[in-house]
């Protein structure tokens, strides 16, 4: 039998082919001098969720201030963020705690009356006290309207309540002793009394809403704050922690410098005694001798925005000058 021995056609092209193998390994090979390979783990992440709704334009304002810049789109639940640990799920704040408590999320920003509502078993990590629209915290109250005889909790004996918080209220009627049906509001819950309900427990910042329907206070349930929770599990997760904590400092030192602004100033130092008396420093101010004379410093506080307007002047008065005044990003203390 003749042995078929290929033309030179073919041994071009086999050539060719073991030429583009061997320079694909060397290209894809690890290189001697790269030493260890590249880890190609996935990094770890954190999954949060931040309440959608009322609450989320504060929210992501908070988390800029502390360091995350958030993108949401208006199409999607899942936020952009700029931090490769971390994954933002938008949900409303009332089922967060849930979430949290099966893992399906490793922790969350809600309300404490969200907590308390569903009876989540979460582990606290910071109180977060900012609201939609004040730094106050979100009351949730009895009210019924100005004429009504209902003047105090006994008084709801047989009558019928509508509110969004249906198990803190039936809590609350049982801790009095009392019998009323609770209905579930979807919402506009103030419109309905008289007409529809006898009284109604709603949440409130400022109370103006329930003025404006003619309706009065007569009792309050419950005084809830923005909390940052975390599912137990995940809290024995020592990355989990670690990265949940590190988010917490920073967010209580975001919400610390809110209400703050630093001021620098010179001084002569004959005049240091007075000007000191009149700075409001969270600890002992800074004072550093300027270089180009020993009778001048230079100091440097930190101090409430609404009382600066009014410092300005006295600082001014007892010989500071060089003013300035900045904002604070965070303030750790």
């Amino acid at each position: 039998m003749n042995d078929i021995k290929p033309d030179s056609a073919d041994q071009t092209a086999s050539q060719s082919v073991s030429q583009t193998n061997a320079n694909a390994q060397t290209l894809y090979a690890p290189s001697a001098n790269l030493g260890t390979a590249v880890d190609q783990t996935p990094a770890r992440r954190l999954r949060i969720g931040l309440p959608k709704g009322s609450l989320q334009d504060a929210t992501i304002r908070m988390m800029r201030r502390a360091g995350w810049v958030v993108n949401v789109s208006e199409r999607s639940y899942y936020p952009a963020v700029d931090d490769d640990e971390l994954e933002i799920v938008l949900l409303r704040a009332q089922e967060i705690p849930r979430y949290v408590q099966d893992g399906v999320l490793d922790c969350g920003v809600t309300g404490h009356d969200n907590v308390l509502e569903s009876s989540a078993d979460v582990r606290e990590i910071a109180e977060l006290i900012y609201s939609k629209a004040t730094s106050r915290p979100y009351r949730w109250v009895l009210a019924v309207p100005r004429d009504s005889q209902i003047k105090t909790p006994q008084d709801l004996q047989g009558k019928r309540i509508a509110t969004e918080l249906v198990n803190v209220t039936k809590r609350y009627l049982e801790k009095h002793n009392v019998q009323a049906e609770v209905e579930f509001s979807w919402g506009a819950t103030e419109v309905k009394v008289p007409d529809l309900v006898d009284a109604i427990v709603e949440g409130t910042e400022t109370g103006s809403t329930l003025r404006a329907h003619g309706l009065v206070i007569i009792d309050e349930l419950l005084s809830s704050t923005t909390r940052l929770v975390a599912n137990h599990n995940a809290w024995e997760d020592d990355w989990k922690k670690r990265k949940m904590e590190n988010m917490a400092t920073l967010l209580l030192g975001a919400m610390e410098a809110e209400s703050k602004v630093g001021l620098k100033m010179n001084a002569p130092r004959r005049e240091l005694p007075q000007i000191l008396a009149l700075l409001p420093s969270m600890k002992q101010p800074t004072i550093s001798q300027l270089s180009d004379t020993a009778d001048w410093v230079a100091i440097e506080i930190v101090a409430e925005e609404r009382r600066v307007r009014d410092l300005i002047p006295q600082l001014l008065q007892a010989g500071a000058t060089g003013i300035i005044e900045y904002p604070l990003n965070k303030v750790i203390a």
